[in-house]
């Protein structure tokens, strides 16, 4: 039996809508906020497990839409880093606060986002060291493992690549393919991947392509600077939501 409250729905609706649109590469970072939305209704690792069904069927479609435009040398490098972040927020997952996590995630968004619009890179620019790109994608496979909020520390690695925006889109969607299919079977050993929860899932998941078909259609419309623009935008607002709800939400 799927939840029915319908307090869940108010916030578990545009939550769903919020990943479609980020996973279709048009508000990249938007879909961070979908974990925060749903833990105003119910437990941040339950409303994690929800969204697991939804983000496989998101993924599936964002796979398909930008098909012809993986960059395989990006991918290649990423992978096994997210896969690495992935394990220790299995190992770590009991034992941390999920609202910290969060807060923690928002705070580095946030000085990420300061630093580059203060001091932004010259055209010029070297690509960032590839330390630097390991290092922030161990935290996006960690972040995502526990709250499904890995885009802020991976952006922080590709925006400085300066790809053309459906290489940069596609190649986020096949890194979170892989991470959300290896979430799975750790769920489902942390017992999160419960009947109530995949039924809540079945119930939300109609829902789960309009906001990826509208945001394709953006997409494949919109410049490269207001595209990358909208990148900084859905940073700001996922940095200060994770903000809010890690350190200051519990003191009002």
């Amino acid at each position: 039996m799927p939840i029915t409250d319908p307090t869940f729905y108010l916030v578990a609706i545009p939550a769903v809508f919020l990943l479609g649109v980020s996973k279709s590469g048009f508000g990249a970072g938007f879909g961070s906020l979908a974990v925060p939305l749903m833990a105003l209704a119910v437990p941040v690792p339950q409303a994690a497990a929800i969204l697991v069904p939804v983000l496989l069927v998101l993924d599936l479609i964002g796979l398909h839409a930008w098909r012809r435009h993986f960059d395989w040398t990006v991918i290649r490098f990423l992978l096994p880093f997210g896969l690495l972040g992935t394990a220790i927020g299995t190992l770590l997952f009991s034992a941390l606060d999920a609202r910290l996590v969060a807060g923690i995630v928002g705070a580095f968004t946030l000085l990420f986002l300061a630093q580059r619009l203060l001091f932004p890179p010259r055209a010029d620019a070297p690509p960032p060291a590839r330390w630097w790109g390991g290092l922030m994608t161990t935290i996006a496979g960690f972040t995502s493992f526990v709250a499904h909020a890995g885009g802020p520390p991976l952006n922080a690695y590709m925006l400085p690549l300066k790809l053309r925006p459906p290489v940069y889109t596609a190649s986020i969607a096949m890194f979170f393919f892989t991470i959300n299919v290896a979430k799975w079977g750790p769920y489902a050993w942390l017992g999160l991947l419960d009947l109530r929860n995949m039924a809540t899932s079945l119930a939300l998941l109609p829902l789960s392509p309009l906001g990826v078909l509208l945001g394709v259609r953006i997409a494949h419309r919109i410049s490269q600077v207001l595209f990358y623009r909208l990148i900084h935008a859905g940073m700001l607002l996922t940095g200060a939501k994770l903000v809010w709800d890690g350190f200051l939400s519990a003191r009002m």
